[in-house]
Order: C-alpha cells, then sequence, then structure tokens
C-alpha cells in the first residue's frame, strides 16, 4: 500500500476530534512541469519598486486605486525572476495587492495592530526558537474572543519587521458543549507527514456542510494537546486542522468563537493559500523531488516564499476592536436552531 493511501485511510472525517476515517477519491496527481511553467509565467511589471521603509508599503496599490498589473497567466503578478534568475525576496510583499483583489472577506488592520501583532508574531517564534525565520510567510491567528482573526505575514531578513500581507475573520473553538475544545496555542508545522485532503461537500443530518464545498483544501496539523470546553476540563487530543466552513450557513459567523477547536476560515481565504502554495514549502520539496501529490492542484502558482508555519496566540483582549466587527444577528438567523456548531 502506497504511502499515499495509508494517509488517506488514517484521515480522519470530523475536523477536530478525528470520529471515522475519511475515504479520499483518487484525482489527477499535480505536475511539476505544470507547477514551473506557472510560476515561469508570472510577471511583476511594479513590484520592484515596493517601498519596506513605511508602514504603509504593503497597502500602497490598494489605498492609491491603482489596478495591479495581470500576469501572462492572466492573475494578478506575484513574483518573476531577474534576468540573472533571482527573485528579490522583497517582492514577496507584492502579495498584498492579490489578497485584496481575491479574498472577498478582509479586516482592515490599522498600522499601529499591524506592528503590535508583528510583535506578538515574533515572540512566539522566538519562544519555539525560531526566532530568526525569514523568507517565508507565516500564518497566524488570534484565538481572542473579541478578535478571531487570521493574519499573513513576512520578512525578508531577520533584521527586516515582519510585514502583513492581509487578514481575514476567523471562527475557533467555543467551549461550553460536549466535544469542543478551545483552540491550542503554539506553532505548527505544515508538513505532508499529515496529508491534507480536500472537502467533498456533503451534508450532515443538519444540511450543514462542515469542510465547505466540495474541492476546498483541508490544511492538516495533526494531533495536538488541547483544553478540553466541557465537563472539568482538562487536557486531551485533538484533531487540529484550518478549513472552510459552510458557505451559506457559517462562514457569515466567522468573527466569533464558533468551531469545535480548528480554525474556520473564508472559502475565498482557502483559495488564496492553496493556490498560491503560503504554507506549502514542505509540499513544494516533495513534488520537486520528483513525488506527485494528488491533493496540490495542477493549476496552481506557487510563490518563491512558500511558508509553513500555523502560529496560535491569544492577544487576551478584554473588548472587541472596530476593526474586528462580530456578525450581526442576520448572520445568526441563517443557521438553523441546534446546529450552529456542526463542522
Amino acid at each position: 500500500m502506497s504511502f499515499l493511501m495509508q494517509c488517506a485511510l488514517r484521515r480522519p472525517r470530523h475536523p477536530c476530534t478525528g470520529v471515522d476515517a475519511l475515504r479520499l477519491l483518487a484525482r489527477e496527481p499535480a505536475s511539476a512541469l505544470a507547477r514551473f511553467l506557472c510560476f515561469a509565467a508570472l510577471v511583476v511589471p511594479a513590484c520592484a519598486s515596493l517601498a519596506l521603509t513605511s508602514p504603509a508599503a504593503a497597502s500602497g496599490a490598494a489605498s492609491s486605486g491603482a489596478a495591479p498589473s495581470v500576469g501572462l497567466s492572466g492573475r494578478l503578478p506575484v513574483a518573476a525572476p531577474d534576468a540573472a534568475g533571482v527573485v528579490d525576496p522583497r517582492r514577496a510583499l507584492a502579495l498584498h495587492d492579490v489578497f485584496v483583489r481575491q479574498v472577498t472577506r478582509r479586516l482592515n488592520v490599522p498600522a499601529g495592530e499591524q506592528r503590535a501583532y508583528a510583535d506578538r508574531l515574533q515572540a512566539a517564534l522566538r519562544e519555539h526558537a525560531l526566532g530568526q525565520l525569514s523568507g517565508e510567510y507565516v500564518v497566524m491567528v488570534d484565538r481572542n474572543a473579541n478578535v478571531q482573526a487570521l493574519f499573513i505575514y513576512f520578512r525578508a531578513t531577520p533584521a527586516d519587521a515582519w510585514r502583513m500581507i492581509g487578514a481575514s475573520p476567523v471562527s475557533t473553538g467555543r467551549p461550553g458543549e460536549f466535544d469542543h475544545f478551545v483552540t491550542p496555542l503554539g506553532v505548527f508545522e505544515h508538513t505532508p507527514a499529515n496529508m491534507d485532503f480536500r472537502s467533498e461537500g456533503t451534508e450532515n443530518e443538519n444540511h450543514i456542510r462542515g469542510y465547505g464545498k466540495r474541492d476546498m483544501r483541508i490544511f492538516d496539523l495533526g494531533w495536538a494537546q488541547a483544553e478540553r470546553g466541557w465537563g472539568k476540563g482538562g487536557v486531551s487530543q485533538m484533531r487540529f486542522q484550518m478549513h472552510a466552513t459552510d458557505p451559506e450557513r457559517l462562514e457569515p459567523l466567522l468573527g466569533v468563537r464558533h468551531s469545535k477547536g480548528c480554525v474556520r476560515i473564508p472559502a475565498s481565504l482557502n483559495t488564496f493559500l492553496d493556490h498560491y502554495g503560503i504554507l506549502d514549502a514542505e509540499y513544494a520539496a516533495l513534488v520537486d523531488s520528483g513525488r506527485s501529490l494528488w491533493v496540490l492542484k495542477s493549476d496552481r502558482e506557487i510563490v518563491p516564499w512558500a511558508g509553513r508555519y500555523i502560529v496560535v496566540v491569544d492577544s487576551a483582549r478584554g473588548t472587541r476592536p472596530a476593526w474586528a466587527p462580530a456578525p450581526g444577528a442576520k448572520a445568526h438567523a441563517k443557521v438553523p436552531a441546534g446546529t450552529d456548531t456542526a463542522d
């Protein structure tokens, strides 16, 4: 039996606790050649001049109202090598423009807050002996009940400050009910040792698509120790994943704690992370070594600065900031009674 099939058979269906095994369907394997051609087609006519000295540098294109140029692939440009075949890592900040155009659920985080979260990110990385990490994207989640947000950061060198690429609302674990965990804190590595898989788009008995619409990617972070949110509390294992959710009923509720412990994200963010390989450094290494991974789509455009770490923090905020609004009554009204925590 192949390694990938063994992974498939071990795959938990339930996004947090792994109650059943998920049967995965065979798909067309990703092509390393297609991946290379997609990358080679990208151009960056305006990115070389992107400034790194101003806190507003990463958001300049969005605030100016100028439309970024479109690459040969028909999508927004993110990177291209120079005449010597070298890709300037500072160009990674140009992904901000792509984020603005393609991710529909976004948060407008003030510059001061961006710097504060950059400090939190660096502190968490340093605590896990990753204080010199640079040259790759990092995803950070604030699980605080008054925030519930995901941020993408990048810095070219350890001497640079972390710069925010974009932010979106999420839902993390909501304690108080059986089988509900508090989303664990820490630095989690996204690795093929816990192979990702894709949503089948099926509904449960409450007509909820827990993993979102068909073909959404489930970023599997493996087993993690987490605080039980029911009974007498304590700590036990949960299957920690980041994934989309039901687009009609549960995605509108992003911004409040609502999952069984996983990190729910918007569908457009799921597609963004997947298509550009934001967390796929180790997956890309396998492809470069000659492996075919069915979970990677053949039309993906992986960036040269793919990362591998998801950092979960808690900002300990006592009040909700204006830039992270909670969903309103209309969003809650879309959820059938008794099914609002279905994953």
